[in-house]
């Protein structure tokens, strides 16, 4: 028998692996869960067997089965799990309550931020913590509840629920679509003017706001009157409302610029541009937390005002 001062101390990442894989038999639907490769949560699982020295599953042609050993650390583990979940809940419901939101810097800083004082208004007791990043954060690891993500068109996201469409069409101040000696009446007009441009790299690659816009509306080939690039996507829409050029806008993050005035969208719904879905994630852990219900409502709601004020 392993002494008490030989045991192995498990790691806590390990159980989780453990115990989502052996919850779905599955190691590819526990790592979607926690958002991870099905090879990560095959060799944490293989980690777990070394140190206890024995297998935990069957592996054969019909799937995963849990071993003896297997069964008894499952329920264990849950039950442990389910004791810590309680006492977080318990400790939680006695007063602050926490609430972790990622998203992308654009979306945070142009559509969420200005929109939280509804919500901490109505939610005094919640200390709401916000991480704006464009790469895709694993919401087990950094504790995170919620996470509004953009997703391409077409692309699959199991697990997540449509919050809205982004849009993309040209932006610029008012003075600007009223110069009477540079019209923009149709998109062949902008050839005239500087465009105002996010180039950066994400997760996905190189990214340019204009390029997809120009193609999508047949003109890969435009010879603008010249450019301004920028790193952030809020130096582009203030150098739009400064008058610095064209801008390509995005919706919903413009709608409150454009709602201001301080913005205008001069070429129409006719150059409007579909480019791809945000989308809310909740943390498996979080999914039955009401403050978490709640904001998810909230997000809806405030989805469906933004709407009513196009």
């Amino acid at each position: 028998m392993t002494s008490e001062r030989h045991r192995p101390r498990l790691s806590l990442d390990l159980l989780k692996g453990f115990e989502a894989a052996a919850r779905h038999l599955s190691f590819t639907r526990a790592a979607h869960e926690l958002s991870l490769t099905q090879s990560a949560v095959s060799r944490e699982i293989k980690t777990l067997e070394e140190q206890l020295g024995r297998p935990l599953f069957k592996r054969g042609n019909r799937g995963l089965q849990l071993t003896e050993a297997g069964q008894r650390l499952y329920r264990a583990v849950g039950e442990a799990f389910k004791l810590i979940d309680d006492a977080t809940g318990l400790a939680m419901s006695r007063g602050t309550q926490t609430l972790g939101v990622t998203t992308t810097v654009p979306l945070a800083s142009m559509w969420l931020v200005p929109k939280l004082p509804h919500f901490i208004r109505s939610h005094p007791e919640v200390d709401v913590r916000i991480v704006a990043a464009n790469q895709k954060l694993d919401l087990e690891r950094e504790r995170l509840d919620v996470a509004i993500r953009w997703t391409e068109s077409g692309a699959g996201a199991e697990g997540g629920e449509a919050l809205f469409d982004m849009q993309m069409f040209p932006v610029c101040s008012p003075t600007l679509a009223r110069n009477g000696k540079r019209p923009l009446r149709r998109p062949a007009d902008l050839v005239h003017h500087v465009l105002l441009d996010l180039e950066t790299v994400a997760t996905h690659g190189a990214w340019s706001d204009w390029g997809p816009w120009l193609d999508g509306m047949k003109l890969g080939d435009l010879k603008p009157a010249g450019r301004l690039d920028f790193s952030h996507y809020d130096q582009v829409v203030q150098a739009a409302i400064d008058g610095s050029g064209i801008a390509m806008g995005r919706h919903p993050h413009n709608a409150r610029h454009l709602r201001d005035g301080l913005l205008v969208a001069p070429l129409g719904p006719e150059a409007v541009l579909g480019r791809g879905t945000y989308r809310v994630f909740t943390a498996p852990r979080s999914v039955e937390r009401p403050v978490v219900k709640e904001f998810v409502t909230w997000l809806r709601d405030e989805v469906r005002r933004d709407e009513r004020g196009r």
